[in-house]
């Protein structure tokens, strides 16, 4: 069962370092400096805890830091498993479990992704305010409970996203707000699915987060979601997308997003 093992890994944990946490945080590409800025902290790989995937993308660490973060005790997931990686959307369903089980109220999620707006690009950063599941899939089927029944008109927390816009502004950075949608990847889109991600309301497309956000919402947790643009999407530039490309410029927008965590978690005043 994924609670039993959640409670494991939490036991885990606490044993590194027991403290009141309250906010779990999924790291992007780009973002690992934020898991190096955690002080007081534990750092446990994925490999090391029952339930917990290996990430096998060359810019994800797979780690756990579990520790504070502007003071506030925070568990950071250094790395995330993909469905593209085995086709398991349920592959970060014991982590997230695991946070709830450590007491965490809130969920922090981060992505890189590619950007269907001419205003914002590489560089920038987006806040979600909705999805779109283009993927199809879903963590929580095979749930045998009446929990599966997730509603998800609310999934984004109206609060934290607030509280996050207030922190850029704080910090002077624009946050561009917009819809993600979820593609399964491995591969990238083709022009045409990125023109009718467009049709669809889409702002910004990528391969990962919407399992995150479905598994928070079915442990209760609030969620906030903020994307690091890489690229245009397919078609927009006619240039060839890449990981690498990826890999490369996500760091530009990490940066500014890591002033925007800090400054957000700063303000809580969760001591």
């Amino acid at each position: 069962m994924s609670e039993d093992a959640a409670r494991r890994a939490a036991d885990r944990i606490r044993a590194g370092r027991d403290l009141p946490y309250s906010v779990g945080l999924v790291l992007g590409s780009g973002l690992g400096s934020l898991a190096d800025a955690v002080t007081d902290a534990v750092r446990i790989p994925f490999a090391d805890l029952e339930g917990f995937p290996s990430s096998g993308v060359s810019s994800h660490r797979g780690e756990v830091v579990a520790g504070r973060l502007e003071g506030v005790p925070v568990v950071v997931y250094s790395g995330r498993a993909h469905y593209y990686e085995r086709g398991d959307a349920a592959a970060m369903r014991v982590p997230i479990a695991t946070l709830k089980a450590l007491g965490c109220d809130t969920l922090i999620l981060t992505n890189a992704a590619g950007s269907l707006r001419g205003e914002t690009g590489p560089g920038d950063i987006m806040l979600i305010t909705d999805h779109i599941n283009f993927a199809g899939a879903n963590p929580l089927i095979g749930e045998p409970t009446d929990a599966r029944f997730v509603g998800l008109t609310g999934a984004y927390d109206a609060s934290l996203r607030a509280a996050l816009l207030g922190a850029a502004e704080r910090e002077g950075i624009r946050l561009a707000t917009g819809v993600y949608m979820w593609f399964s990847g491995p591969s990238f889109e083709t022009p045409a699915e990125i023109r009718a991600a467009r049709t669809l309301g889409a702002d910004a497309v990528g391969m990962s987060t919407v399992p995150e956000v479905i598994l928070g919402r079915f442990y209760r947790l609030r969620v906030a979601a903020v994307s690091t643009i890489t690229n245009f999407a397919a078609g927009m530039t006619g240039a060839e997308l890449s990981h690498e490309e990826t890999k490369r410029l996500a760091p530009i927008g990490a940066t500014k997003l890591e002033r925007i965590l800090r400054r957000f978690l700063g303000d809580r005043g969760l001591r």
